[in-house]
């Protein structure tokens, strides 16, 4: 009908209907996912996935718990065309990291999700409102009733995990039309590498207010370190520095798991003196009593590193969960109802069998992937951490769960 009325028309109008022709298929192109969900990867060969299930239905779990994750967690913001991942806890709305885990997720879900480009875009443009005082492409790590900053330092985790669903939004939708993503990305690796990376350490700083002669400068978040997010930023970067973080925290957890956790395998919520001889952080360092232990922080980190052998095949990866894998299979009898929502470093629970966590279950399902000696943990694990429902916890774990249940599937890919 659009040809036809094209050719009955003068010059002039036909001209200036074909360029809106133009311009609404460009759009409706924008909007196509070339990495549509389920994309079913090639993990690093000899890795698993749970086989008591068909591709199909580790696929429909997947989709339904993100059906009931997006409708909980994503809401609109203050203004117009601005989605934010909801905080769920008086006194925040949002968290540049919980901003940094909707972004991947929506970006790996597109396809399936047919409004997921407008969701990602919405989720950006709330990041670009909220810039953080050193940058403009970094983010204000919280905002409070009607979106308003907390203070506008960073956590420098939400900033690197925005970065990378940048990266993956290139790749899913283009940089072409709308958002330049991968320009975006490019300017966001720079300000983390600038403002947020240790220069002599290489190490990942707190955010970006650590200064050279400030007190926490060689300290770290251990779960802030991201090896396959850092390979996908060295594979965009080109520069050697990206290498240089993870080749050293490489070493780093190496060393803290045979100095510190040779039995279980474990490292702390927070680092100290990493210029000097490094250290789990004292009690109440930063957060809590258990910031020397495997915490709330800490607990993120078996996925975190278990990617990199899921998607590069880093055998530094595997040999780091490797002994978290055996234990807690030995600690827990092989029972995923005894994973402990908190470990000291000698693996012993910090709070007692009868109290868990999504946020710790999760990330020990990524974790069992590595090996096929873990497939019967593995298959018991991924019913165990489905069964949970949205309504049993809260954003962290639930948002957690959600990520984990893309990698399990066999969903995650890399950006190449």
């Amino acid at each position: 009908m659009m040809l036809k009325r094209l050719l009955l028309t003068p010059n002039c109008v036909r001209y200036s209907l074909l360029l809106f022709l133009i311009f609404t298929l460009n759009g409706l192109n924008a909007q196509v996912a070339l990495r549509p969900f389920p994309q079913h990867s090639r993990y690093t060969a000899g890795t698993i996935k749970p086989n008591h299930l068909s591709q199909q239905q580790l696929d429909k779990q997947v989709t339904v718990f993100y059906y009931q994750w997006k409708h909980r967690y994503i809401k609109p913001g203050c203004n117009k065309n601005q989605f934010y991942v909801w905080f769920e806890k008086p006194g925040k709305e949002c968290v540049s990291e919980g901003q940094g885990y909707g972004m991947i997720i929506t970006a790996l879900m597109a396809g399936y999700d047919k409004q997921a480009k407008t969701t990602y875009d919405g989720l950006y443009y709330y990041y670009k409102a909220h810039p953080a005082k050193t940058s403009a492409y970094l983010m204000a790590w919280a905002q409070v009733k009607n979106c308003k900053n907390l203070d506008r330092s960073t956590a420098t985790d939400g900033d690197m995990d925005i970065a990378y669903s940048l990266l993956l939004a290139d790749k899913q939708w283009g940089s072409k039309s709308g958002i330049n993503y991968l320009q975006e990305a490019k300017n966001m690796m720079a300000a983390i590498m600038r403002y947020e990376i240790n220069p002599k350490t290489f190490s990942v700083l707190l955010s970006d207010g650590s200064e050279h002669d400030s007190k926490d400068y060689y300290d770290m978040r251990a779960s802030d370190f991201m090896p396959a997010n850092f390979k996908a930023f060295e594979s965009t970067s080109k520069t050697g520095k990206w290498q240089k973080v993870i080749d050293n925290n490489y070493r780093l957890f190496g060393y803290l798991q045979k100095t510190y956790s040779p039995e279980a395998g474990l490292v702390p919520d927070f680092i100290r003196g990493i210029d000097r001889k490094a250290r789990p952080a004292q009690p109440k360092y930063m957060e809590s009593v258990y910031d020397g232990y495997y915490n709330y922080n800490a607990c993120r980190i078996p996925w975190r590193v278990a990617t990199d052998y899921l998607l590069y095949g880093d055998k530094r990866a595997k040999d780091f969960v490797s002994p978290i894998n055996r234990w807690i299979r030995q600690t827990t009898e092989g029972n995923p109802d005894n994973i402990s929502a908190g470990y000291t470093l000698a693996g012993n629970d910090i709070k007692g069998r009868y109290f868990e966590a999504l946020s710790f279950i999760a990330p020990f399902t990524v974790s069992a992937m590595v090996d096929q000696s873990n497939q019967q943990w593995l298959n018991k694990i991924w019913d165990y951490l489905v069964a949970f429902k949205v309504k049993d916890y809260d954003y962290y774990d639930n948002t957690i769960k959600m990520l984990d249940m893309i990698i399990v599937s066999g969903n995650y890919w890399r950006v190449e």
